[in-house]
């Protein structure tokens, strides 16, 4: 509830101007980022299940402490902090899939994951928008905070750590790659990083957007970004299934999902009226149903040539970049610029990870031809 709405709950709230969000953006995404190599690299040294379990626990009393910051540096380095331990467990999430899940219901399996996370986003910024119209953004926070304590006790009570311990073995191969030799990957995150650059637009400077230019109350921007979720829910699954039925690759499912992305900031130059708001999150909404799932089953696939949270340590800092430079310049550029410039901008960021992607498309089939060689 609270990561919705912390540019509107910094700028009505707590005053600050949008240079000083830009910011306290920056500080989220470097913690973003330590949290994430902790959390690849302690997943591959204790296991995801403490991982995943500390980093719950420890993000609730998190979100109940941030809230009593005013201050702009207090702020930028509480939440810091906060999301250096909430992110810790995104790579231990994607560790945990790989035990648990067959290898070829990867990618409908990380559909799953993400329809569960997405089912309480479409709830969480609806809900949230009513709690800030009645008791004020404060409540935001003590109910995230307590619906983190509550999805630890209950990962305590459905996984017991004895049965994590017996299957959480990592999966090592024989002169395993570096993640950060493995220039195929490096190149694709890079590629999702300007993907994740766009992306996170849609959770600061576009909430933003709303109000400022379309004169949208927190009530209505929380059921828009509520849109998100519900569509990621209802639709993602079937989606995803009927594109794993095609021929289309991996990576040409990304490529597909970033051109929808970047066609939804274009449409906000073209047109003033408010319902383009709805039809660009939709599109992006479903640009984002292709390009995730797939982007992490690429990334997962990946890494069995290697440690696996290493690998998806990496994964996960490639977004972490992406929220340290996003969100930041996003602001900085809006307030020299203005919106029109910036979402222009956003389109022309799609299109070079889209051309990037393309490089990645043609070298893992020269990977394959080279291998298909070999064996014979």
């Amino acid at each position: 509830m609270v990561i919705p709405f912390l540019s509107l709950y910094l700028s009505d709230d707590l005053c600050f101007s949008l240079s000083q969000i830009g910011w306290v953006m920056t500080s989220f995404g470097l913690g973003s980022l330590l949290g994430a190599w902790i959390g690849g690299k302690l997943s591959d040294h204790i296991g995801y299940y403490k991982v995943i379990l500390g980093s719950l626990f420890l993000t609730g009393i998190s979100f109940f402490v941030v809230q009593y910051f005013s201050s702009f540096w207090s702020i930028c380095v509480s939440f810091f902090v906060l999301i250096a331990i909430a992110d810790a467990a995104r790579p231990a999430f994607f560790v945990a899939l790989s035990a648990y899940s067959k290898p070829e219901n990867k990618t409908r399996s990380l559909t799953f994951i993400r329809l569960a996370i997405n089912l309480g986003f479409s709830m969480g910024p609806a809900l949230g928008g009513l709690i800030i119209a009645t008791i004020g953004y404060s409540g935001l926070f003590w109910i995230d905070g307590i619906t983190c304590i509550i999805a630890g006790f209950i990962m305590i009570k459905t996984l017991h750590p004895k049965k994590a311990r017996v299957i959480d073995k990592e999966i090592v191969v024989d002169n395993p790659i570096p993640a950060h030799s493995d220039g195929i990957y490096i190149l694709f995150l890079i590629a999702l990083t300007l993907f994740g650059f766009i992306f996170v637009q849609y959770f600061s400077t576009i909430p933003l957007y709303y109000k400022e230019v379309h004169f949208l109350s927190e009530r209505n921007i929380g059921l828009i970004l509520a849109l998100n979720g519900a569509l990621i829910f209802v639709f993602e699954m079937p989606l995803i299934a009927y594109l794993e039925s095609t021929s289309f690759s991996k990576i040409g499912n990304i490529i597909s999902g970033f051109i929808l992305t970047g066609i939804s900031f274009i449409l906000l130059v073209i047109s003033p009226w408010a319902g383009i708001v709805i039809i660009g999150m939709v599109i992006a909404t479903v640009g984002e149903m292709i390009s995730f799932p797939f982007g992490n089953a690429f990334a997962l696939d990946r890494s069995k040539k290697g440690r696996q949270g290493a690998y998806m340590g990496l994964y996960s800092m490639s977004f972490s970049a992406a929220h340290i430079l996003g969100h930041n310049s996003g602001m900085q550029f809006i307030n020299t610029y203005g919106y029109d410039n910036a979402w222009l901008l956003m389109a022309g960021i799609a299109a070079i990870g889209t051309f990037l992607l393309f490089i990645v498309k043609q070298k893992v089939n020269k990977e394959k031809t080279k291998h298909t060689l070999k064996s014979i």
